[in-house]
């Protein structure tokens, strides 16, 4: 008997190590997916029009409704693992994920595509913030959890930079179906792992659902987003797209007014007080804005209007990936030897004469004139995300990082919805697709000179 136990306390390490990997497989698994589903459907914007049918306008709302749903439920979703616990609503949240990703692979039409990616998004709102909890009740230990948290933002970095060529492949051989199809296994195994190997986390009925300001939440978002859209086909003075940002101003000062009165507000306000906080969040959706839309908009041209394939489109886009996976790798290092105020500096200058540098395109422009800039333009985002997402959580106390890294996703997320309904209405307008894709990168060029004016604002530490 005296022999056995000590292989029997290795035993019990050894399972504790080896469901500590699977549960950090799990996350991975989710978070992945949930970052894939933002770049992937880019390079089938084409083949989901051809196939049922649709313009610009329906195609920024097969973009948007994932990330509307994903912007408008995430705080909501960090709040419900914290008061239900975090695996219970992760697997739920796969399962809604999965559930919605098959309803867009067998979508007979654009409305059921539409609302199924809307319920797509919100499963990622949902699979975020717990796959975190998870990981930090799996990973006590500091120097452990750093490097399971890394490998974690690893793993989806990888989703979405590969995400277009990922795509491209897909719709090459199965069809552009297949890129929803694909969530299912994945989503599979990521459930099963789940249930097998993480434990469930403690819970807090101290952590309320605020029902009033996500709904005021939904509905600001949704109708800015709305009438942004429809503003490129109807124009911006038609009564229904003048009424639609009326009521998201209306519902934007109300959410801020019940925000402001809340005793556990899904957005504390009082975190705004601080400088930093509020210069790097705003800069986290500036950035959104120009980025993602741009990335509509090149994934558009290089299809419907230089007549590329989804493979090609993906092969065209994959500098703009692998930059920004470079500089997400090399940004911490930067940062810390030049300081954020000049890393910061020098990516917008170098994202603005990027863009400008873009704005001549067409039609008949060949790609060997466009690579460089827009390599340019993935490691210039590359590079100020992760510096900014440092900062902002450094602004705030530890036990508000969750919240403070929630509002930032939520900016970032929303930032991305408004670029590509701004600079989609712009493709759409009767200027024409190529003036829309000038005034989008003139736009951008004006984003920068706004982070630009900020950055002053930033530390100036260099280690």
């Amino acid at each position: 008997m005296a022999t056995t136990q000590p292989a029997s306390s290795t035993g019990q390490s050894d399972t504790g190590r080896s469901a500590r990997r699977w549960t950090l497989v799990a996350m991975s698994l989710g978070f992945a997916v949930v970052q894939l589903d933002i770049s992937v459907v880019n390079v089938a914007l084409k083949s989901i029009g051809s196939a049922l049918g649709g313009g610009v306008s329906d195609l920024q709302w097969v973009v948007n409704a994932y990330t509307i749903g994903f912007a408008a439920f995430i705080l909501t979703a960090g709040a419900l693992g914290d008061r239900i616990g975090a695996r219970r609503v992760f697997v739920s949240g796969f399962l809604l994920f999965m559930v919605a990703s098959a309803v867009c692979g067998l979508a007979p039409n654009l409305g059921v595509l539409i609302a199924a990616r809307a319920i797509q998004g919100i499963g990622a709102a949902v699979l975020v913030p717990s796959s975190l909890s998870l990981l930090n009740h799996a990973y006590t230990e500091p120097a452990a959890r750093s490097r399971a948290v890394g490998l974690w933002l690893a793993g989806a970095s990888t989703a979405l930079s590969g995400g277009p060529l990922i795509g491209g492949i897909l719709i090459a051989t199965l069809g552009w179906r297949a890129i929803f199809f694909i969530n299912v296994p994945v989503a599979l195994a990521g459930i099963y792992l789940t249930r097998r190997y993480a434990s469930e986390t403690s819970q807090s009925r101290d952590r309320g659902v605020d029902v009033g300001g996500q709904v005021l939440a939904v509905l600001t978002l949704t109708s800015l987003v709305a009438a942004t859209i429809e503003g490129g086909s109807r124009g911006f003075g038609s009564p229904l797209v003048l009424g639609g940002f009326a009521l998201a101003v209306a519902a934007g000062g109300a959410f801020v007014a019940v925000e402001a009165r809340s005793a556990r507000p899904m957005l504390p306000l009082r975190l705004f007080e601080n400088r930093t906080f509020s210069v790097t969040a705003a800069m986290g959706l500036l950035i959104n804005i120009a980025f993602y839309g741009l990335i509509f908009v090149f994934s558009l041209l290089f299809q419907r209007e230089q007549g590329l394939t989804p493979l090609e489109t993906g092969l065209a886009l994959a500098p703009i990936m692998i930059a920004i996976t470079i500089a997400n790798l090399l940004a911490g290092r930067i940062d810390q030897r030049f300081g954020p105020r000049r890393t910061v500096a020098v990516a917008i200058v170098v994202l603005a004469a990027a863009s400008a540098a873009l704005v001549g395109v067409g039609a008949s422009t060949g790609y060997g004139a466009m690579v460089v800039q827009l390599s340019a333009l993935g490691a210039a985002a590359g590079s100020i995300i992760p510096v900014i997402t440092s900062e902002l959580l450094g602004s705030v106390d530890r036990t508000r990082s969750g919240v403070a890294a929630g509002t930032l996703n939520t900016l970032r997320q929303t930032g991305s919805a408004i670029g590509v309904a701004l600079f989609g209405s712009l493709l759409a307008s009767h200027g024409g697709f190529i003036s829309g894709v000038h005034a989008s990168l003139a736009i951008t060029v004006g984003l920068c000179v706004a982070i630009g004016a900020l950055t002053p604002l930033l530390r100036d530490r260099a280690g």
